[in-house]
């Protein structure tokens, strides 16, 4: 059965379809479907038309926001509707967190992106917890700069577990500040792309931005700060419980982290997932969760994570039945 849906007139065909209607093919793609227009109505058939039918009504409501659609916002809208998932386009556009250096307005992508950021506003604590490419460290640092210019804090202190408490940085050449530097390369990446290489470089001069290996952290109180630790699935409990005891007044603390990436030691534990077990339903501290489908990067990064999580899985499920009990035992 045929499903009709009339397109609006003042909405842009060309944005809508996509160049070479690329936008149409990756949504009968996914619903198996085919589509045609004609005389702004369009003719919808296949396996799933009413599913097809409500991804092109979310993505004409995206297109009365925004005058076109990436494919990373093509994908997400897409998979957002699949699931039956919400997301407030019209909010989150509205919520600028800053301009960059070039002038970019700098705003929440995804749902999860938005409760993030919403979070980091409301909370003196916040995790950020998922996959490469979700947005939680550059968000963080956006939302430290704001920070920062509104007057809010006085310094920025970004840090991570660049190594184990310091020892291995004598196999480096250079001084202390060089041997530390390829550790923290990230973090400068998004202070560069919101402020700009030289605005970045004055504030590092003038010492209100920090960017330090974790085991510097030490025995300080860190008051009237915007403290972010990134890759934090990294650090043992002991770090973990150091960095987060560090919190002086009028701070604020985002902890980011991807817990399938772990570089421990084989049998230690990961102060990040301690934390999300021990600091659950602490107040003032809040948690937010990121999946694959929050990914703002190449749409290859989706798929590699996606790739992995199902080889993981199916690994788990072999290690478990070969122990003698099903998964669905346990």
């Amino acid at each position: 059965m045929d499903y009709k849906l009339n397109i609006p007139e003042e909405i842009n065909i060309q944005g809508l379809f996509g160049n070479y209607d690329a936008n149409i093919r990756s949504v009968e793609k996914f619903t198996g479907t085919e589509m045609s227009l004609r005389d702004n109505v369009l003719t919808i058939r296949g396996r799933d038309p009413e599913l097809a039918a409500r991804i092109i009504a979310r993505l004409i409501e995206a297109l009365s926001i925004e005058p076109e659609l990436d494919p990373q916002k093509l994908s997400y809208l897409i998979e957002m509707e699949a699931g039956g998932k919400s997301f407030d386009e019209q909010k989150a556009s509205r919520d600028i967190i800053c301009y960059t250096h070039t002038g970019r307005p700098l705003k929440p992508k995804t749902q999860a992106q938005k409760d993030y950021v919403d979070n980091i506003r409301a909370a003196d604590m916040v995790f950020g917890i998922g996959p490469a490419g979700t947005g939680k460290t550059y968000l963080a640092c956006a939302m430290a700069i704001n920070a920062y210019k509104n007057k809010e804090v006085e310094r920025i202190i970004l840090t991570r577990p660049a190594v184990e408490a310091g020892e291995r940085l004598g196999f480096l050449p250079g001084d202390m500040q060089e041997k530390v530097d390829p550790y923290l390369r990230p973090l400068y990446d998004a202070l560069y792309d919101v402020l700009g290489i030289e605005a970045a470089a004055r504030l590092r001069e003038k010492g209100v931005i920090e960017v330090v290996p974790l085991a510097y952290m030490r025995g300080r109180t860190l008051d009237n700060a915007f403290i972010i630790l990134d890759e934090a699935q990294n650090t043992t409990r002991e770090q973990m419980k150091m960095f987060l005891t560090r919190m002086g007044f009028n701070s604020k603390v985002v902890v980011t982290g991807d817990i399938t990436q772990i570089d421990l030691p084989s049998g230690t534990v990961s102060g990040l997932k301690e934390a999300r077990k021990v600091l659950s339903g602490v107040e003032g501290i809040r948690f937010n969760t990121f999946s694959e489908v929050d990914v703002v990067r190449h749409e290859l990064v989706k798929r590699i994570i996606r790739a992995y999580d199902s080889y993981d899985n199916k690994n788990r499920v072999r290690a478990t039945t070969s122990k003698g009990y099903k998964v669905s035992d346990r």
